[in-house]
């Protein structure tokens, strides 16, 4: 058979429970529900690391942070024995492995790499970020470049994907027209590679910026919903959800501790705004697949890096094991392999990208992860566990998650705190469990503190056979800051 086109398509920060086909009536998603209809939705799909660099880390390598190094948005940390090359403690990354698989390789979009214009081994690549440092930068920029040279009329604006500093969570509107905006142009770059032929197939990555606050939507998506018809954000008794003390502090850090139920609705209401539009832009890239010969050999992925919390648990942005923060959309479709409109209840994580990849590819690495298509094909054994790490092993920062079928365990070092969520009875994981199931607590503790004696990288996390805890302390607060400074801008004209 020949090898078939592999499609990875993602959005930043797009909750799991935010495509209509998968039982939101809130929102419209006609071409997400395109991809549920056309291949097999997982539900329980996780991002293992919920936060930007980590989370596409695992992407690129099929590792966990405890090989990539990369626990939260800084450099990695590395223990004794660990190549300080990403590539060599982790493998190469997933577009030089295709490349060697025989595929025509383009990455398109959002990479969120360190350094910004590394090197992921495309044979296309065209950076979109969302800020930039310096007026080199911008300028190296695939899409400002783009605007610069095609719109120049547009090029005076500070911050072309919307206000951030104070605005992160502050309902906007696009300043370029719907268009020009990033995801636009991320869809028009995206059909003109899928439809280049050289004999070969292709391996394509587009990465879009949204719906990742902030949340600006061009016209007429600004104005598709009326926040009356947004539920209220869902929360718990505020001592379990603010137990994590990321949670108020990263609340405060972006400008976001006060947001009342309204605001929350019309925030919300942008957000799926910009995640309809969104849709828009992947439905043209949809249309070009299915106008090409070789449709039904062509294997999409549409995922997530993390979600958001959208004031669910009192919270915002994510970096939490709340679902809300960690679940993930996880879209897999390959007509003529895989069965339609099926949904199913595996653990699978960001981890797993590579194993599909090379699988579909004839040259299956795993690494990390799991080969999702062969346990699909033939009904292979599934996880029975899947961990979540977040924080540097060793410090207060450090978490760890333990999912199973029903249950979750959430560790944080920071208090030593503990929590266990019924995910079965308590979707929305507001009831704590951890005293009433001692013996389920108890087994899944157990299974967090095996995995981190058995990973040198997160043994700094133990103390003897216990997991090593710190006396509870909330951080100093401070506000985030993020100007163009490729405009000269650092701060407020009055601070």
């Amino acid at each position: 058979m020949k090898k078939p086109n592999v499609l990875f398509i993602m959005c930043d920060q797009l909750r799991a429970d935010a495509i209509a086909a998968l039982g939101n009536r809130a929102v419209q998603t006609p071409n997400m529900d395109r991809l549920v209809e056309r291949g097999i939705s997982f539900k329980n799909a996780y991002s293992t690391c919920p936060v930007c660099i980590p989370a596409r880390y695992t992407i690129r390598t099929g590792c966990e942070p405890y090989n990539t190094g990369v626990y939260m948005n800084r450099a990695a940390k590395l223990v004794e024995g660990q190549a300080y090359n990403m590539e060599d403690r982790c493998g190469k990354y997933i577009a030089r492995v295709m490349r060697e698989n025989g595929y025509r390789t383009f990455g398109i979009g959002k990479f969120h790499s360190m350094p910004w214009d590394e090197d992921l081994g495309y044979e296309v690549q065209m950076h979109s970020e969302e800020m930039w440092w310096s007026p080199e930068q911008r300028e190296r920029d695939a899409y400002a470049k783009f605007i610069a040279e095609y719109h120049p009329e547009f090029n005076f604006i500070e911050q072309l994907h919307g206000e951030r500093t104070e605005m992160y969570y502050m309902p906007q509107i696009s300043p370029l027209p719907a268009e020009l905006t990033v995801e636009s142009w991320a869809a028009d770059r995206a059909v003109e590679q899928i439809q280049k032929d050289d004999g070969r197939p292709y391996f394509g990555f587009i990465s879009f910026i949204g719906p990742h606050p902030p949340c600006a939507p061009p016209v007429p998506f600004n104005r598709m919903y009326n926040p009356d018809m947004i539920d209220n954000p869902v929360k718990g008794n505020i001592e379990i959800d603010h137990m994590d003390e990321q949670i108020p502090w990263m609340n405060h850090f972006i400008w976001a501790e006060d947001i009342n139920d309204s605001h929350a609705r019309v925030l919300k209401a942008r957000y799926y705004a910009e995640t309809t539009y969104i849709d828009q832009c992947l439905g043209r890239i949809l249309d070009t697949v299915e106008a090409g010969e070789d449709s039904d050999n062509t294997v999409i992925c549409f995922f997530s890096d993390h979600g958001d919390h959208l004031g669910d648990h009192h919270a915002w942005q994510k970096e939490s094991f709340f679902d809300v923060s960690c679940k993930v959309p996880f879209l897999v479709s390959w007509p003529k392999m895989l069965p339609g409109n099926v949904a199913r209840n595996d653990l699978v994580c960001l981890t797993d990208l590579m194993g599909i990849a090379t699988s579909a590819s004839g040259n299956v690495q795993c690494r990390d992860g799991i080969d999702v298509i062969g346990s699909i094909l033939d009904d292979k054994s599934k996880r029975e566990y899947l961990f979540g790490f977040y924080g540097e092993p060793g410090t207060s920062s450090f978490k760890i998650m333990v999912r199973e079928k029903d249950y979750k365990y959430i560790y944080m070092a920071n208090g030593g705190f503990e929590q266990l969520f019924n995910l079965t009875e308590d979707p929305d994981e507001l009831k704590q469990k951890i005293y009433d199931y001692p013996d389920i607590a108890g087994r899944l503790r157990n299974a967090a503190i095996e995995t981190l004696k058995n990973r040198p990288a997160l043994s700094p996390a133990l103390d003897g056979n216990n997991m090593l805890n710190f006396s509870f302390e909330k951080r100093p607060l401070k506000r985030i800051h993020q100007f163009d400074r490729s405009k000269g801008i650092t701060d407020f004209t009055y601070s």
